[in-house]
């Protein structure tokens, strides 16, 4: 059995409503951390990221300054770092049973200490439920193909039966 499952699909498809429904119905002890949507007006302005235990962020916007962008968006490395990253970190050293990295995309992947972190969540010998980016990036990509790798599309209409395979994954060990 696959350690690793990665959930890909396009923006707003649903993958982090799943990876949470998911966690909070099998009661699996994890950690790690989620990305959202920062909407103003029903536009959306960036991103924020949350752990599991409640530390949140943001994590790229319009109005930010910085040096990393990715489309308009401004990113915030320092706040990825200390959130994400530490989240990722936290849970390879606690009694977690599953490690959450929501999401590995364009904007987290311009981090080397996030990159990093991934690489030893894959190889902690823990599961790991996730998201990455869709289409073709290098980091992603190797991810992807790495062994331990099951991937899951997402779309808008398969909700239930993606939901259903990752309760299963949850349940059965290694």
């Amino acid at each position: 059995m696959n350690r690793v499952l990665l959930l890909a699909g396009k923006p707003g498809a649903g993958k982090t409503f799943l990876i949470r429904e998911a966690i909070a119905e099998s009661k699996t002890k994890a950690g790690g951390f989620y990305t959202e949507e920062i909407r103003l007006g029903g536009l959306r302005q960036g991103f924020g990221i949350t752990s599991l235990d409640g530390q949140h962020a943001v994590l790229a916007h319009v109005s930010i300054s910085s040096q990393y962008q990715v489309s308009k968006y401004k990113i915030d490395i320092g706040s990825l770092d200390r959130v994400g990253v530490g989240a990722i970190r936290q849970a390879l050293s606690e009694q977690c049973d599953l490690i959450v990295i929501d999401e590995i995309g364009k904007m987290e992947l311009l981090s080397p200490q996030f990159r990093e972190a991934v690489w030893q969540a894959i190889n902690s010998g823990k599961k790991v439920l996730g998201s990455v980016v869709l289409g073709p990036h290098p980091f992603a990509d190797e991810i992807k193909n790495h062994p331990e790798v099951k991937m899951l599309s997402v779309t808008s209409s398969n909700h239930g039966q993606v939901m259903g395979k990752i309760l299963n994954w949850l349940e059965t060990d290694r």
